[in-house]
């Protein structure tokens, strides 16, 4: 009976010991489970972070070599660029330079039709030696061109500035001509004062029609008188024009004294003019129109002693009639058609 005790008290406690056995490991089972599930969700989300780190290099990566590809893009552009920049700017400091000379050509031409010419030769000599410095950008051929019709303009200026000026010698001759007008006018004031007088003294037996004769030989007169008057006015207007330097204004004031002065010559008197007139305009405009030339020509003429030989004098004038004489360089530098 004890020995059944025993063994029934022992029973329970191993059955007990094997249920807690089974127990522990269902647990170590759960916990086994459990860390595998824990450890691929760790492996899981690391994973995933790696993932997501090596996505943002690559996008990374692709943001600097797409960075990179532009930049080599801008630097490509900007040497293809960049190569022909000397030549350009070289070119535009030409064009600028042959502008500027352009300028200053016109400059002296102003100089030359203010009747400057020693302003003018210097600055001929100033804009030569510009062109022999060396930060002179124009074309050598075209600089040498330059250089030899600017030694060629001041050569023409000197051997101008050492003889008088065709516009002086026409000034000279205008003045000579109103000199004469105005005697001329003073000797027919006279002329009718003395008749005026003479008509006083007559005896008052002379019939009506003398002293209308008078009166219409006073009424010559006085027209004659205001015609050369307007024609002094006209030879003051074309002296300006030769001070200006203007040819066409010239020649048509002295054209215009020309008509007023005929409207006082006999048609004999101006036949017989007439053909010294034409040969001696002939003559100058088959000859060399130059400063000596028409010198020679107003001294050889005799000063006027009627209108006859003031309307020839003005023929000669008209004949040789100066006119402005443009630089050789600024042909030169004329700018092609377009």
């Amino acid at each position: 009976m004890s020995t059944n005790s025993e063994s029934l008290s022992r029973d329970p406690s191993a059955i007990q010991q094997r249920r807690q056995a089974n127990t522990l490991l269902l647990r170590l089972q759960w916990l086994v489970i459990l860390l595998l599930i824990a450890a691929l969700l760790g492996l899981y989300i690391s994973h995933q972070r790696f993932q997501h780190s090596v996505n943002e290099r690559l996008q990374s990566n692709e943001q600097v070599i797409s960075r990179l590809n532009e930049m080599d893009d801008r630097i490509f552009a900007m040497s293809q660029q960049t190569l022909p920049e000397p030549s350009v700017a070289a070119s535009n400091q030409a064009q600028n330079q042959l502008d500027l000379l352009r300028i200053q050509i016109q400059a002296a031409n102003r100089l030359l039709a203010d009747n400057n010419d020693s302003a003018a030769i210097d600055l001929l000599r100033g804009l030569h030696w510009q062109l022999s410095q060396s930060s002179n950008e124009i074309a050598p051929a075209l600089t040498v061109v330059i250089k030899q019709s600017l030694l060629k303009d001041i050569e023409r200026l000197q051997a101008q500035s050492a003889q008088p000026s065709p516009w002086q010698i026409q000034n000279l001759a205008i003045q000579n001509i109103q000199d004469f007008l105005h005697s001329h006018e003073r000797a027919a004031n006279s002329n009718s004062n003395g008749t005026n007088n003479n008509n006083g003294n007559e005896s008052t037996q002379k019939n009506t029609q003398q002293s209308r004769a008078v009166g219409n030989n006073n009424l010559t007169l006085n027209r004659r008188q205001l015609t050369i008057h307007e024609v002094i006015m006209t030879l003051n207007l074309a002296s300006q024009a030769s001070n200006m330097r203007e040819q066409d204004q010239l020649i048509s004031y002295l054209t215009q004294a020309r008509k007023q002065l005929k409207t006082l010559v006999p048609p004999s008197s101006m036949t017989a003019s007439k053909q010294p007139a034409q040969s001696a305009a002939k003559s100058t405009t088959s000859a060399t129109k130059n400063t000596n030339d028409l010198a020679k020509n107003l001294e050889t003429m005799k000063a006027p002693s009627d209108i006859a030989e003031v309307i020839n004098w003005l023929d000669q004038l008209i004949a040789n009639a100066p006119k402005p004489t443009p630089l050789l360089t600024t042909q030169i530098l004329e700018k092609p058609p377009r």
